[in-house]
């Protein structure tokens, strides 16, 4: 648990844009919860139902798309400045295949919602989200893979400034469209995935500009990089295929989890939209912070030198748990106030606030374990460890739905002991990566040396 201070400092700028780019994101969301909440419950509900179901249809493409960071940080650190803008070629070249898959999934997903028993008012709201998001699947996909590529080249800042410009626009054009302000329809929860939509094509814009930069084009022979390249490709494909594997079993078995806790009513599935939106502020800036240690240890990866990986690794657990420490106290002081904030006027919160409350207790235990997680994985895939990654996350999380069908549907437990269950699956996947990364297997110079391979 050594590290310099050298160390420290290199990690933190580079994780710093990162961490203001997820915490931006975070902001949208979040902005567009609140705005809703101004609305009904229902709406606030909604937005959790189908947001989450479009991140479930989208998580297997968007994963393989995001271990681009690691490809493209992998050949930097080999200096090998030609092959980095051929990953971008063929990221979006699986998200053009992606899309038509996308619209396929989308209609058995819009049965799912009455299938788990939630009321009509919850469905009609989130089926309209959930297909505004799906509409706008391939523009996210792009964008992953350009974050993914300034990440992988050590350029976090561009990242930071394409997602912030993004966001600053997203709050106020959500407003707009939610509630129908400067002349244009009150258009409701369909607004809030729409503006989401038009803020991520901006983005891109602003990815694009730094992208065909003239200095940038020729350092990268950007000229000769719009050819399909078999060899990256296959590295592509082979590396990245687990990872979007174990992201979608990770987010299905949590959607189909979601979705039957909703069913507990509107009261208890308001309250887990509420916790998980200060979840989220406290979970997605740390995915910089994972974003910062991927592209780290994959251009120690490529450059064949891992003299340094422990003092990285230590100095990634102290920022981390040092973060997710102080949110966790700030979740459990200030909890009621924090859950008050989404009350809608006029409305009774207190059984809203009766559920959140020990969640919110709950969601203090786990945000260090969440920390370690994404630490952690954030280290295995920026080594190429991704198939061991898959098989830990795919059989917790397959246990762990398992349980959770007893708990809700068999013995019909109260929502509370669901809720601890979770938590305590959060807790058992952090130690068991934790003892992955403390071990030696996954650094071995000959499994290194494969990950390399064309």
């Amino acid at each position: 648990m050594w590290f310099s201070r050298a160390t420290l400092n290199r990690l933190f700028l580079l994780a710093l844009p990162m961490v203001v780019s997820q915490g931006a994101l975070a902001l949208m969301s979040f902005a567009d919860r609140f705005f809703l909440s101004r609305i009904s419950p229902v709406h606030v509900a909604a937005s959790l139902g189908g947001g989450v179901s479009f991140w479930v249809c989208l998580c297997f493409f968007n994963g393989i798309a995001a271990y681009g960071n690691a490809l493209v940080a992998q050949y930097f650190g080999r200096r090998d400045m030609r092959s980095c803008p051929r990953v971008v070629t063929q990221g979006i070249m699986l998200a053009v295949v992606a899309m038509p898959l996308l619209l396929l999934l989308a209609w058995p997903m819009l049965s799912l919602f009455e299938w788990m028993g939630h009321a009509p008012e919850l469905v009609a709201l989130e089926k309209p989200y959930f297909l505004t998001f799906m509409s706008g699947g391939f523009f996210f996909l792009v964008k992953t893979v350009l974050a993914s590529y300034f990440s992988g080249i050590a350029r976090p800042r561009v990242v930071m400034i394409a997602d912030l410009i993004g966001v600053f626009l997203n709050i106020p054009l959500s407003y707009v469209l939610i509630f129908g302000r400067l002349g244009l329809p009150e258009l409701g929860i369909v607004g809030a995935a729409l503006g989401t939509v038009i803020a991520c094509i901006l983005s891109i814009a602003i990815y694009l500009l730094f992208y065909f930069n003239p200095i940038h084009a020729r350092r990268f022979h950007l000229r000769k990089s719009f050819v399909f390249m078999p060899g990256i490709m296959r590295r592509y494909l082979r590396l990245g295929l687990p990872s979007g594997f174990e992201v979608l079993i990770g987010m299905g078995t949590f959607n189909v989890f979601l979705l039957m806790f909703q069913s507990y009513g509107v009261a208890e599935g308001a309250a887990m939209a509420i916790v998980f939106n200060w979840d989220m502020l406290s979970f997605v800036p740390l995915m910089g912070l994972n974003i910062a240690l991927m592209s780290m240890i994959g251009r120690t990866v490529g450059a064949g030198d891992m003299s340094r990986t422990n003092e990285v690794i230590s100095a990634g657990f102290v920022m981390a748990v040092s973060y997710a420490g102080v949110m966790g106290l700030c979740f459990v002081v200030f909890r009621e106030s924090l859950l008050r904030m989404f009350a809608t006027p006029g409305m009774d919160f207190s059984p809203i606030l009766a559920v959140g409350a020990p969640m919110m207790i709950g969601m203090a235990t786990y945000v260090v374990a969440d920390g370690l997680i994404l630490v952690c994985s954030g280290v295995l895939r920026g080594a190429g460890d991704t198939r061991w990654l898959m098989v830990a996350s795919v059989s917790i999380h397959i246990l762990t739905l398992i349980v959770q069908v007893f708990v809700i549907r068999v013995w019909q437990l109260g929502s509370l002991v669901s809720w601890y269950v979770f938590v305590a699956m959060l807790i058992t996947n952090a130690l068991l990566y934790l003892w992955r990364v403390m071990g030696s297997r996954w650094r071995h110079p000959e499994r290194l040396a494969r990950v390399m391979l064309e």
